[in-house]
């Protein structure tokens, strides 16, 4: 009943802030455009709206709204949109630098070699994140990440772990960056930038363990 409520509420919020369309199109397995990102289904935020509700008023609604809390008109834009995406409570949301960074890297698409918004490949993506969120410097394939970071089982892990996969069946060759819930961020081949669940039977398939770089 309770995450009913926050859904509601964060529909009336939306719509009240005029960033939102309501409507009645299904969820889509389909890439996102790099204007919108659709979370919740049925609902459309701009890229702009939610770039500016992190970067202007995240910090600043973050600072009363904590873990323990049940004041929800705290929360900002993005907190929603992240706790959708991750199957978790809002209140759990609450590292603006992560998120505002993978907003900002949301839906670029994947290039062998790349590190930059043009284009990135999952060691990239990884290496940047590390480095820029949690002042980790890294760098390497993700078969050299995998070689020097310190192995830690599902129990274990925490927001900044990494996650390797053997894609091609024989030698790490994917990397992406744990988060919470068993969901974590990547730059994948077919869409880009993207948040995933280890759950899901492709990556359940091919995974090989998470490891932390320190």
């Amino acid at each position: 009943m309770k995450v009913r409520k926050e859904v509601l509420w964060v529909t009336v919020v939306m719509c009240a802030l005029g960033a939102v369309s309501c409507n009645s199109t299904k969820k889509s397995a389909t890439k996102k455009s790099s204007s919108d990102s659709r979370f919740i289904e049925g609902m459309v935020i701009s890229r702009a709206a939610l770039s500016s509700n992190v970067a202007n008023t995240g910090s600043m609604k973050i600072k009363n709204f904590t873990p323990a809390s049940s004041n929800l008109e705290n929360a900002a834009l993005w907190q929603f949109k992240y706790a959708q995406l991750l199957d978790v409570r809002v209140e759990t949301v609450l590292n603006t630098d992560l998120f505002r960074f993978i907003e900002d890297w949301w839906g670029t698409p994947y290039v062998y070699g790349g590190k930059n918004k043009n284009g990135v490949d999952c060691s990239g993506f990884a290496n940047s994140l590390l480095n820029t969120v949690f002042k980790v410097s890294s760098g390497g394939s993700s078969a050299q990440l995998y070689d020097k970071s310190k192995k830690v089982n599902n129990g274990q892990m925490r927001e900044g772990d990494l996650v390797f996969f053997k894609t091609n069946g024989t030698s790490v060759s994917h990397v992406g960056v744990y988060l919470v819930n068993d969901k974590f961020v990547h730059a994948s081949t077919s869409s880009g930038v993207m948040i995933s669940d280890l759950n899901e039977s492709y990556w359940k398939k091919y995974y090989v363990g998470g490891g932390r770089v320190e």
